[in-house]
């Protein structure tokens, strides 16, 4: 038996196996001879066929299992422990004829690379303190979620939501043949709504409006009938509504108002932490140049189909081109496969991070709020699963790496409009690319 390494590149290996009949025969003789014990053959007591029945009979059947033995057996015992492959080890080929054995595997190889000092990258991060202003605004969402649209007689104000009967009139006029909404609603208060407010306001239920929309060859005409009117009755602010919403925790209209501004204020933090997750990563991708083993791509690339099927019910949507849609995620694919292997870095790097109890018993209570279960249903849920519970290690683990991270590479704080402004900016720089 022979075993050679071919560096594809310095992260993809092409590895062949090649064996004979003589290195295969002791296996293919005790083999033989647990089988012939197994059949049964007429005329032939149970385990007495003959050797040679049951090599002409069965032969190659036997053969064949034992080749796919032998090779696994010798991937395990020394392709992994000489190798350590890390992604999907793929068989390119296998081939026995002439009593020669030849399998060719193709394996990835962790990349050499040292990690840059941090105090040199810098990592964009979203900060936000919640303001009155916006306290305000989201109060008013919920007593509008909870509150009717009542309708109102008498003229239309930017404050209503109408419901037309629209239709599309030619260039003379006349009405389209075949283009005609019915029961269109209409909320006045909406920014996109505004064309339509400058032509309802101050006009009742009734009415007939013409209007134009857009110039040129863009532009449309209607004629809407206004068919209904109405006006948001939002409940009373008081502190029913607030002792109600709040789940008991506030008392009085005061005590919402600071409910609602911690939860808020507790959204935004959540999100800044998960956003800061993100941008560290694509910084720490972009700061670390390395290849990936096309094995591990493929693997991930895979994977995204995958999702993509599960996200259809199992099936991929119709005219779906797995192909394309690898060839457009595999930048993506490439930074999360960059990623897996800087973050195992950075594990070792920080190696004073411990995971104790109190560690897992917070991540059980996030996980809990997550799903709306109990505590001890998830440790009785992870007791049962251990893989599961490994799983929850290595968030926890992942979450102490970002911990470090924030205190070791160079934080650029943003306001909320600014982060978003430069991300924007960003997001058009990569689209014209």
């Amino acid at each position: 038996m022979d075993i050679s390494v071919q560096d594809v590149t310095s992260v993809d290996k092409e590895i062949t196996i090649k064996a004979t009949r003589e290195d295969l025969s002791p296996k293919f003789d005790q083999a033989f001879k647990k089988y012939r014990s197994q059949i049964q053959l007429p005329g032939f007591r149970p385990g007495r066929v003959p050797l040679g029945i049951v090599k002409k009979r069965f032969g190659k059947e036997i053969e064949l299992e034992e080749i796919n033995n032998y090779v696994q057996e010798v991937y395990e015992k020394q392709i992994v422990p000489d190798h350590e492959p890390v992604g999907e080890t793929q068989m390119v080929d296998m081939k026995w004829e002439d009593d020669q054995l030849e399998v060719i595997f193709k394996i990835g190889a962790k990349p050499e690379f040292d990690v840059k000092e941090l105090s040199e990258i810098t990592v964009d991060k979203m900060v936000h303190d919640v303001t009155e202003e916006e306290v305000e605004e989201e109060i008013e969402r919920t007593l509008e979620r909870q509150g009717n649209w009542e309708e109102i007689d008498g003229e239309i104000t930017e404050e209503y939501r109408v419901t037309v009967d629209a239709v599309s009139l030619d260039e003379d006029g006349n009405p389209i043949e075949g283009e005609k909404d019915e029961d269109q609603k209409l909320d006045l208060r909406q920014e996109a709504a505004k064309d339509f407010r400058d032509n309802l306001v101050g006009k009742k239920v009734g009415d007939v409006v013409k209007m134009e929309l857009g110039e040129g060859d863009e532009l449309d005409r209607f004629e809407m009938r206004i068919k209904k009117a109405e006006q948001m009755k939002a409940p009373e602010l008081n502190d029913e509504f607030a002792k109600k919403n709040s789940n008991g925790e506030a008392k009085n209209v005061d005590e919402y108002r600071s409910y609602i501004k911690s939860k808020m204020q507790e959204y935004y933090d959540q999100s800044s932490d998960d956003i800061f997750k993100q941008t560290a990563i694509d910084a720490l991708t972009e700061a670390h140049d390395f290849d990936i083993p096309e094995v591990m791509k493929e693997q991930i690339l895979n994977s995204y189909v995958e999702y993509a099927k599960q996200q259809s019910g199992g099936e991929l949507p119709e005219g779906f081109n797995a192909e394309e849609y690898k060839e457009k995620m595999d930048e993506q694919a490439v930074r999360e496969g960059k990623w897996a292997f800087i973050s195992q870095a950075l594990q070792e790097k920080f190696d004073d991070i411990e995971i104790k109890p109190e560690d897992i018993e917070e991540q059980l209570g996030i996980e809990a709020a997550r799903f709306g279960a109990t505590i001890d249903q998830l440790r009785s849920y992870y007791a049962q699963n251990p893989s599961m519970l490994e799983n929850l290690r290595t968030t926890i683990r992942e979450n102490k790496v970002f911990a470090k991270l924030a205190d070791e590479v160079s934080v650029n704080e943003l306001s909320k409009d600014e982060f978003r402004k430069k991300r924007e900016a960003e997001n058009e720089k990569s689209e014209d690319k």
